[in-house]
């Protein structure tokens, strides 16, 4: 390698390194709720029951938003295509913390929806693609196998294809039960 293309390789990860850390400033961590006060968080008795209910819509089955599974435990620790997600023992270093705590609207989950879009199916009145506008199909009941909220259908799997009203985002409350679960070890 040229002096000259060291220099700007160095120059190339000097930039990186610098937005990266300007990502991470404009979060404001002061902003997190604090961990819950509660012992004994686990996985399975009260973190699943969470992201059951905002987040493995779209992050389960066999491909996962991100690459990001949040189904199982061992999925949760095993992180995304980025990397870790949940860092135990840290939750404010958790970016599973930063996503659900709506802190970075770039890292927000779910995703805030986008101006002049009604969510992730598309803009008010319109369906998503391949999907529903809500009402009831001409000529009967809904598909078989689907259930209300966007579980199975056409487009299918547990994510359901975009049917059903968009994920909520964690309460406060939530977040903070997330943050104990991850300060207490991830378990």
């Amino acid at each position: 390698m040229t002096v000259k293309r060291i220099t700007a390789t160095i120059a190339l990860l000097g930039v990186l390194v610098a937005s990266t850390s300007a990502t991470r400033a404009e979060v404001d961590l002061s902003k997190l709720p604090p961990p819950a006060a509660r012992k004994d968080v686990t996985y399975e008795k009260d973190i699943h029951p969470l992201f059951e209910a905002s987040c493995i819509r779209c992050h389960s089955g066999d491909k996962p938003k991100a690459g990001l599974r949040l189904d199982t435990l061992e999925a949760v620790l095993k992180g995304s295509k980025e990397g870790k997600v949940v860092i135990a023992g840290k939750s404010k270093e958790s970016p599973l913390v930063i996503a659900v705590s709506q802190l970075d609207p770039e890292m927000s989950m779910p995703p805030k929806p986008k101006p002049g879009r009604g969510g992730p199916g598309g803009g008010p009145g319109k369906p998503p693609e391949g999907g529903s506008t809500g009402e009831k199909p001409p000529g009967g009941p809904a598909p078989a196998g689907s259930v209300p909220g966007g579980n199975g259908g056409p487009g299918g799997g547990p994510r359901g294809g975009g049917f059903g009203p968009p994920p909520k985002p964690l309460t406060a409350e939530q977040v903070g039960l997330v943050r104990a679960w991850i300060d207490q070890g991830a378990k």
